[in-house]
Parts: structure tokens; C-alpha cells; sequence
């Protein structure tokens, strides 16, 4: 088929709220249930193209499920041309602002128009953008969140077998440093020196609590400290990325490219993570893998594993994809891991097909 003649003719979008195996539970947030919006991107020649987001509050499904809708009429008849569509639905929806919900939904429209591209070319995403299907090394986020230190340690070996990782997730931000720490030590006996931890204090603290706690685990030889300070706070990031011996980790929360940018131009820390649906989707990424690969800065994923794997196999700063099973449920065939590496199925575009029995019975 010609991928360069797919014409948009509709767009469904239905909300699902999956069961969490392991519930969120951090200092901000308690979710045991997980919100998906999942995108058809339907063209009059046959193809749909799959996407979904992940927009953490069921409340918000609503609002994104209309303006996904509004996209798909205000884009009817348009070619599937990604860039194109990036600029036109941006444009129609800059009343209401360029970030928050209306980016969210142009970068869910944005993945299934990518993914529509390389269904009809026949070829895995990667392929479409000038790569090769490979394993892509990634950790293991699937749980440790704020829990008792020793069934956060036993929970830390389940974590490794599930895949063979040997780099996981930790969250931290208990209400006092000493359980962190315990918690942290707790893990660091039960995996044994073969496996590297990377922390997550998911924005909870400010400046003052952020310089104490983060000094007390500096020495303890972590992949990386990850948003101790809420994620805006640019000068408070470069105060810590320069005193730390520990890289930091920030950015999935930067809605779009400028945002990245002006991030590192604030020096604001060692390594960057994005998320698909608040960067901008596919487009989104490439542009801020440029920016990120001509600055130097390592770039790794948040959420969407599946997109994720595809996007890191031509990315120049490549450093971490994040594994999470939390859209497995919605999924026909999951993505394989093995060996603490996310295998790039052998199917046209991203690789998504979705499971239409728990769909129906989990339907919002």
C-alpha cells in the first residue's frame, strides 16, 4: 500500500480503567486503577492507525475523549501527513493553550498517525524513521513505591525475575528520611551488587528537604535522583545538579520542545526523561532528540514502553527505556522482555492490537 496517500476519515477514542497489579502509592498520589484512552485513527483507505494515552485521573478522560473527537473533525479529509497535522491541530486548538490537554490530545492523535504511516509501508515504526528493530536495554518501574522496607525488598526480586532486569525503580518520599533509607538499604541487601537502583521522589519535596535527603544517599552509587523538587523549579534543579555527585533526572513533565530547551539552558540537570503524550507524541520526541543529542544530555522514556522502544532506536542520546506493564491489559500480544531488554515485535507500526474483551469490561 502507499503510506503517502492515507486520507483521515475518523477518529475514535474510548476510555478503559485497568486494574493496577501493583497500585501507585507515593506522597502525592494513591491510583489502583490505571485511566487508558485508547485512539483509532480510522482513513478512508483501510488503515487505522493505534495509539493510546495514560492521563493518570479518570475524570480527565472526558475532556481529552472530546478533544480528541474535535481533532478528528476539524482534520477530516486531511492527508496522513504526522508533521503536517502536528502544526494544523496545534494551531486549531491554540486558543485554549498550546500545553496541558490540548497537547496531550494532539500527541495521542500524533502516535496513531505515525503508527497508520508505517501499517501501510508495512515496516515496524523504527523502520519507518530510519532504524532497526533491536532489544532496547530497560529498567523494571513496575512497583517499589512507598511501602514497608522488607515488602518493598521482597517485592524488589519479583521485580528482577519478571524479566531478568538488573536495574530497577525506586520510590521514595516517606514522610521521614530514616524510612527512605531503610527502605533503600532494605533492597540494596535483598538484589545483592549485580543490580543498580535509580530513585524517584516523584516531586515531593522542596528545596531544603530535597538538599538533606538527596546528600544523605549521594554516595550510594544510583543510576539517578529523579524530581525531588517540583518540576518547574529550573534554578532549583541547577542548584542540585551542581552539588550532587549523583546525576538528576527531570523532564516528564515538560510540555514540548521549548520547554526541554529552556530546561537545558538552565543547566537544570544531567539527564532528561520524557513523556510521549506532554513532549508532543512521536514528533514531538524527534525534535527534542535533536535537541537533547546536540546538547549531550542521555534521553530516556516515561511510560509508553511500546512507543518508547521503537523511538529509542533512533534516538542519538538513548540512555534508559522505562518498562511498565500497566497497558499490557489492554494489549492483544504485549511486548516480550527478556534479559532486562523490550524486544521490537516483528508487525507493522508501533505493534499495538487491541484486547476487545477486557476493553468491554472495563469500559468508562
Amino acid at each position: 500500500m502507499n503510506f503517502e496517500k492515507l486520507t483521515i476519515e475518523r477518529i475514535r477514542a474510548r476510555p478503559v480503567l485497568a486494574p493496577m497489579k501493583r497500585p501507585i502509592l507515593n506522597r502525592l498520589r494513591d491510583i489502583k486503577h490505571w485511566p487508558l484512552i485508547l485512539i483509532d485513527l480510522y482513513t478512508a483507505e483501510g488503515v487505522v492507525g493505534r495509539s493510546y494515552l495514560q492521563p493518570y485521573l479518570a475524570r480527565s478522560t472526558r475532556y481529552l475523549v472530546a478533544a480528541l473527537e474535535d481533532l478528528g473533525e476539524f482534520l477530516k479529509g486531511r492527508p496522513v501527513a504526522p508533521l503536517d497535522l502536528y502544526r494544523d491541530g496545534g494551531l486549531s486548538l491554540a486558543p485554549v493553550g498550546h500545553q496541558g490537554m490540548s497537547l496531550i490530545a494532539l500527541s495521542g492523535l500524533d502516535m496513531a498517525a505515525w503508527d497508520a504511516l508505517a501499517r501501510a509501508a508495512g515496516v515496524p515504526l523504527c523502520v519507518l524513521l530510519g532504524g532497526t528493530p533491536a532489544p532496547v536495554t530497560a529498567y523494571n518501574s513496575n512497583g517499589l513505591w512507598l511501602g514497608d522496607a522488607d515488602a518493598v525488598a521482597a517485592e524488589a526480586l519479583e521485580l528482577m525475575d519478571e524479566g531478568g532486569f538488573t536495574t530497577l525503580k525506586l520510590r521514595l518520599g516517606r514522610d521521614r528520611a530514616e524510612d527512605d533509607m531503610a527502605a533503600l538499604n532494605a533492597v540494596k541487601r535483598a538484589v545483592g551488587d549485580g543490580v543498580r537502583l535509580m530513585v524517584d521522589y516523584s516531586q515531593c519535596m522542596d528545596m531544603a528537604e530535597a538538599l538533606h535527603r538527596c546528600h544523605m544517599i549521594d554516595d550510594l552509587d544510583l543510576v539517578w535522583i529523579e524530581e525531588p523538587l517540583v518540576s518547574d523549579d529550573l534554578d532549583g534543579y541547577a542548584r542540585l545538579t551542581e552539588q550532587l555527585k549523583t546525576p538528576v533526572q527531570v523532564g516528564e513533565n515538560y510540555y514540548g520542545t521549548r520547554e526541554l530547551y529552556r530546561a537545558i539552558q538552565a543547566r537544570a540537570s544531567d539527564l532528561v526523561m520524557l513523556d510521549y503524550m506532554r513532549i508532543g507524541g512521536v514528533t514531538g520526541w524527534l525534535r527534542s532528540a535533536a535537541i537533547a543529542g546536540a546538547a549531550g544530555i542521555p534521553l530516556s522514556n516515561h511510560l509508553y514502553p511500546e512507543v518508547g522502544a521503537h523511538l529509542m532506536r533512533v534516538t542519538e542520546s538513548a540512555h534508559w527505556l522505562e518498562w511498565l506493564d500497566w497497558s499490557e491489559p489492554v494489549l492483544q500480544e504485549p511486548f516480550a522482555v527478556s534479559n532486562g531488554a523490550v524486544a521490537i515485535p516483528d508487525r507493522p507500526g508501533i505493534g499495538l492490537e487491541w484486547n476487545e474483551d477486557f476493553i468491554s469490561a472495563h469500559a468508562m
